[in-house]
């Protein structure tokens, strides 16, 4: 079996198990983690650093940051990210002295092929709520999205196949949208919700996955410069 049969394999078997109901309440939540990564090339070998930064709900103070790079030995395949960027995932929550409530990766979870972007898979192991928040447009079956209105809140579903697949999110009048998709533990409303609360002045993108961003490149440079 080669790794994209063994990875489509893995991906059938898990997607079942997503759930777009919320499985928490929201004035419950607490603490949310952003996740994120950064990639670079030495000689021949390709390394990444995954950054998860942990925020209060309430007050979207920083509670927590942690790293950890490794070299990357899975090749990248368009659908089958999530291979290359768990290993570091996985460690970098190991590292956590906290235990977030919810995770929001720069990504796609339910808005991908078989609905297992790496907001869903990473969200399925780790046992938590989860939200994909991509600042680009990954087209599945060459769907095309409709822009939303020019105001901030406003949003169009992205429906792929009658079914609801994500959505695009204007979360600033007048700037780019993004493309916010369920992880799993989440309904889409819920997860619109959490991506508008985190949204400050500075960004479109919410604070928790915009903080891990940085950290990221941060670290990358730190690293490739010693």
């Amino acid at each position: 079996m080669n790794h994209e049969q063994e990875f489509l394999k893995i991906q059938n078997d898990l997607k079942s198990q997503i759930s777009c109901q919320d499985s928490f309440k929201i004035e419950d939540l607490r603490t949310v983690a952003g996740v994120d990564l950064a990639y670079w090339k030495q000689e021949n070998q390709e390394f990444a650093v995954c950054c998860i930064v942990v925020l209060d709900y309430q007050t979207g103070e920083v509670l927590e940051k942690q790293r950890f790079q490794a070299e990357i030995t899975v090749p990248y395949v368009s659908g089958f990210l999530a291979f290359r960027e768990l290993p570091l995932i996985l460690e970098t929550v190991k590292l956590l002295q906290s235990e977030p409530d919810l995770y929001i990766f720069d990504g796609n979870g339910y808005l991908h092929p078989r609905h297992m972007g790496i907001a869903s898979h990473a969200g399925l192991l780790l046992h938590k709520p989860s939200i994909g928040v991509a600042k680009t447009y990954y087209k599945v079956y060459d769907t095309e999205y409709t822009e939303p209105e020019q105001e901030a809140g406003s949003y169009t579903d992205i429906v792929i196949q009658q079914e609801v697949y994500g959505r695009v999110l204007r979360t600033h009048a007048n700037v780019k949208p993004v493309f916010l998709s369920v992880g799993t533990g989440i309904s889409l409303d819920t997860a619109t919700k959490v991506i508008q609360h985190f949204v400050t002045k500075e960004s479109r993108i919410p604070s928790p996955t915009r903080l891990a961003d940085l950290e990221t490149h941060l670290a990358r440079k730190e690293i490739t410069e010693n």
